[in-house]
């Protein structure tokens, strides 16, 4: 069932059991690892000698090294094993890991308490490749970024709920170290309850064979990465943001302590701005993008990372007001709503960036290496989450205050954002059509369904205005290649998305004829393997609001290649900047108000066999109706 509602996957099979999975584990790690962090803060005599910062290091050391040494081989198992069995082990597993914990709690053995974080570790790189391999087994395209919304979403909510209940339990008095012990046990069997009921998801490659080497097995795994360029960026993208978080994060305890004056209940507002951002902007991605897979957004969400991380550091406090201060003081205080909103945009922006990143790696990335592919980017994650720890280390040795790192963060996040688009200007390409769809005009679609999903086609359309080809883009869940006048294809500004969208220009036989002929060899070219080719067959822009005679272009191209063509009508842009209403186009900038309403509609494809010039018109004018 195709479905509009991002949360009505919650109450599908094939999503909600696996998404409750996810989400009890995740919560389990933070239950079970702040739990212990606050144990051997506060009362580090009841389980060892040494320094409580020196243990609470070696733990998250601990935790992490897992990724690095076994996030190859769990992508490996992924790929060749049913995944609602393997993901049944691992829960049974989480299992036995949290027994031993709570014998760790209960006798005050610190090795005990310490391998069980270890072996947490194990269970999340374990776990990890099949969070986001699964998806693309049991969503459609339209709904790859409303589940991993929820996914995301799901993450930081067990994070900042297990962060506070962990911290709870275990300063429950002399019953603190029992309730952890019941709570992560009964925690970990209702996971392991919840994955018995994940549909099973056939392997992709039941005959790999498994490289049981850490070393070799994680440069093997990050070859499949390298080779698709845009998924490796989109990877090392997705890295970036945990780099960012993962520094935001570990800064906040000490943050809200020495620079805003507050006690954990401070740091647990901290924590929830942070993670109630993420969400929302998460969950609003699948509304932006309009269903699809839109990584317009990601440039749009390190904006928002860059300036409000910015603001952040200049609405700091220059010095805490004081030490101590309750939750509801500091809340009353109105000082610091904007340091507030800062996270909560921050956390937001972040969820705009984070969500089409992976969405466009389980799209992109060959399905038979998906578990692999998804192992090295935990293993990225890992290495660039190691990297901000050190980078934060070193700039508090060096004299830095904590709002300097933040500030740090933000320009470096800046330059890696201008690195990554100008690598892959698709991503620039794709957030200029996404704002002209979301600050000029407001566009309705209908019938997008018609367009096929997979396989070649040849979109027509009416010309009205410059930006056709942008709307249909952005309004199209699939990449077009359109057809375009060599003329418009040069235009400045729009000259970058073309080229950066595969625009094929053509010219008139009498202006440039080999022009001509490479444009139908690539159209030819395109359709045979499987792309959408768009095409505007009057010809030329309308100068007066109505259709033109469609040319004998498409005659040509269905005879050299036959496939399905699908019209489509754009209606109200006849009048708009972009239009030859009344003079140039692009003369007079404020014909319209901003968000003026437009619409595109699709018919029914039409078979090879049918098409004809005149029969296309007709149907492009009925779909287009008299609203021009």
């Amino acid at each position: 069932m195709n479905t509009n509602n991002q949360f009505q996957l919650l109450r599908e099979r094939r999503f909600a059991p696996f998404f409750l999975t996810q989400f009890l584990g995740a919560f389990n790690d933070n239950v079970y690892k702040n739990a212990l962090i606050t144990l051997l803060t506060f009362q580090v005599t009841q389980v060892a000698v040494a320094d409580s910062n020196t243990l609470i290091i070696l733990g998250g050391a601990l935790f992490i090294l897992p990724f690095f040494l076994f996030s190859a081989t769990a992508g490996q198992l992924a790929d060749k094993y049913e995944k609602s069995r393997y993901i049944q082990y691992v829960k049974l597993f989480e299992i036995s890991i949290m027994i031993i914990g709570s014998i760790g709690f209960l006798s005050h053995r610190l090795e005990l308490l310490l391998a069980a974080l270890f072996l947490m570790g194990l269970h999340s790189a374990l776990f990890g490749p099949i969070k986001y391999a699964i998806l693309p087994q049991h969503l459609k395209q339209d709904e790859l970024v409303g589940g991993n919304a929820l996914v995301d979403t799901g993450t930081f909510v067990a994070i900042l709920i297990g962060t506070v209940l962990g911290i709870v339990l275990i300063s429950a008095g002399t019953s603190g170290v029992m309730l952890v012990c019941i709570g992560t046990i009964s925690i970990a069997v209702l996971g392991w309850l919840a994955s018995r009921t994940i549909p099973n998801s056939p392997p992709p490659a039941p005959e790999l064979g498994i490289n049981w080497n850490p070393l070799t097995a994680t440069l093997h795994n990050l070859s499949f990465l390298k080779r698709n360029r845009t998924v490796f960026l989109s990877v090392l993208g997705i890295s970036w943001f945990w780099f960012l978080g993962a520094t935001f994060l570990a800064q906040f305890p000490l943050y809200a302590r020495d620079y805003l004056g507050g006690e954990e209940g401070t740091y647990m507002l901290l924590l929830a701005m942070f993670s109630i951002g993420i969400g929302t902007g998460s969950l609003l991605c699948e509304r932006l993008s309009g269903h699809k897979i839109e990584i317009g957004l990601v440039p749009f969400g390190s904006i928002g990372l860059t300036v409000f991380a910015v603001d952040l550091y200049f609405a700091t406090p220059a010095a805490a007001p004081g030490a101590g201060i309750a939750v509801f003081d500091f809340l009353a205080d109105h000082a610091h709503s904007r340091m507030l909103a800062d996270l909560l945009l921050i956390g937001m922006f972040g969820g705009f960036y984070i969500v089409p990143l992976y969405a466009l790696v389980q799209s992109r990335s060959d399905p038979a290496h998906q578990s692999r592919v998804i192992a090295g980017n935990n293993i990225l994650n890992a290495l660039f989450i190691v990297l901000s720890a050190l980078m934060a280390v070193a700039m508090l040795e060096a004299g830095f205050t904590i709002p300097h790192v933040f500030l740090a963060t933000a320009l470096l996040n800046a330059a890696v954002a201008i690195y990554i688009y100008t690598l892959v200007p698709e991503f620039l390409m794709r957030f200029l059509v996404w704002l002209l769809i979301h600050s000029i005009y407001r566009l309705e679609k209908s019938g997008l369904e018609k367009i096929p999903d997979e396989g070649p086609a040849v979109l027509v359309c009416n010309h009205v205005s410059f930006v056709d080809a942008l709307i249909i883009a952005a309004a199209c869940r699939r990449p077009i290649r359109f057809v375009m006048d060599h003329n418009i294809f040069r235009v400045p500004v729009l000259n970058f998305v073309f080229r950066t969208s595969k625009t094929i220009p053509i010219a008139p036989v009498k202006e440039n004829p080999q022009l001509l002929e490479h444009a139908y060899d690539e159209i030819a070219s395109a359709l045979r393997n499987g792309d959408l080719v768009g095409i505007f067959p009057e010809g030329r822009i309308t100068d007066n609001g109505e259709l033109y005679p469609f040319r004998t272009g498409i005659t040509r191209i269905i005879g050299r290649t036959p496939v399905r063509v699908v019209p489509l009508a754009l209606r109200g842009l006849w009048g708009s900047f972009f239009s030859r209403k009344d003079g140039p186009a692009m003369s007079r900038p404020f014909r319209r108000a901003p968000l003026s309403r437009i619409a595109l509609a699709v018919g029914e494809p039409v078979p090879p066999e049918n098409v004809t010039p005149e029969g296309l018109q007709q149907t492009v004018l009925a779909l287009r109706g008299d609203w021009r």
